[in-house]
């Protein structure tokens, strides 16, 4: 039963789908209700679970194909236009498209954006890949605002939450190249970010890290770490990469660090200008990230 609309918001009387009634009744049954096909548009009990056991097989780290081109796609943040045309321009069986996190929040359709994604990774498990961004591991470290995710039933917040929680956390490439969210691990090899424990310092780098060329950079564990040039140089040069690939800072210059970090975003939802992908091209030497081509979609 839906109670009486205020403005162009309903809200229910009853416990929808993944809500306790106790939570329910302590909420004083004022609970926003986006919108019906906004619940029936959510992810399923059968997606999740599918979804979740392939990225149990498939690790924390993805192994890039190096006879393939690769798509790295930017944060999408609920732009479901800029999902849709990635995969109509570029899945293909001789492309990776490696989505390099932030597929909610934001944007106007995360749920859709979010379950495109998700459905079309369980057709094709070994060519489309989603890594963690810090909006997907809202579970483990919560922040405001997340539309998303506090729009959403306590239950069906802690399932999705519980699925996003398994995703990688970086694509490697073979020539010498890294895709993840925000900023570079501090390990010793590329091989043991398979090991990174979710809420760690490495972690936090990872989903949450900016990178600043002005000065040194602040190497911490606060919730949004900054880091610098010499962090930079001194992570990348132990890992042997040649170039990183990550989104998460729209504040960011597409090139820092003589070229060798490429920020990319896919959204519309931070006004950044032109939507774009970045494609690595297996036959293109690589020393730079301006060796891969920036496409607009």
């Amino acid at each position: 039963m839906i109670g009486k609309p205020i403005g162009n918001v309903e809200f229910a009387d009853t416990p929808p789908f993944g809500w306790a009634r106790s939570e329910w009744r302590n909420s004083g049954a004022l609970v926003q209700m986006v919108s019906s096909s906004y619940l029936l548009r959510m992810l399923d009990e059968r997606i999740l679970d599918e979804v979740s056991a392939v990225l149990a097989s498939q690790g924390r780290l993805i192994r890039l194909a190096p006879d393939r081109i690769t798509v790295f796609v930017g944060d999408t943040h609920g732009d479901l236009d800029a999902t849709e045309r990635v995969f109509s321009r570029y899945l293909s069986p001789d492309r990776t498209i490696v989505f390099l996190g932030d597929a909610v929040d934001r944007g106007p359709h995360s749920a859709d954006n979010l379950r495109l994604i998700l459905e079309t990774k369980l057709k094709y498990p070994d060519s489309v890949f989603l890594l963690m961004g810090n909006h997907e591991a809202y579970g483990i470290l919560p922040f405001s605002p997340a539309d998303f995710w506090e729009r959403l039933p306590p239950l069906k917040k802690e399932r999705i939450a519980k699925t996003l929680l398994q995703l990688p956390f970086a694509a490697w490439h073979p020539l010498g190249l890294v895709g993840l969210h925000g900023a570079l691990p501090n390990v010793g090899s590329v091989a043991e970010i398979e090991r990174i424990e979710l809420g760690s310092e490495e972690w936090r780098a990872m989903t949450w890290g900016d990178w600043t060329d002005e000065g040194l950079g602040v190497s911490g564990i606060s919730l949004r770490p900054t880091y610098g040039r010499s962090d930079f140089e001194e992570r990348a040069d132990r890992l042997g990469i040649k170039v990183l690939v990550r989104s998460h800072q729209p504040s960011a210059p597409a090139y820092m660090f003589d070229g060798r970090c490429l920020t990319v975003f896919t959204s519309s939802a931070y006004g950044r200008g032109e939507r774009s992908v970045a494609l690595l091209h297996p036959d293109r030497r690589l020393g730079s990230g301006r060796d891969l081509e920036l496409v607009g979609i």
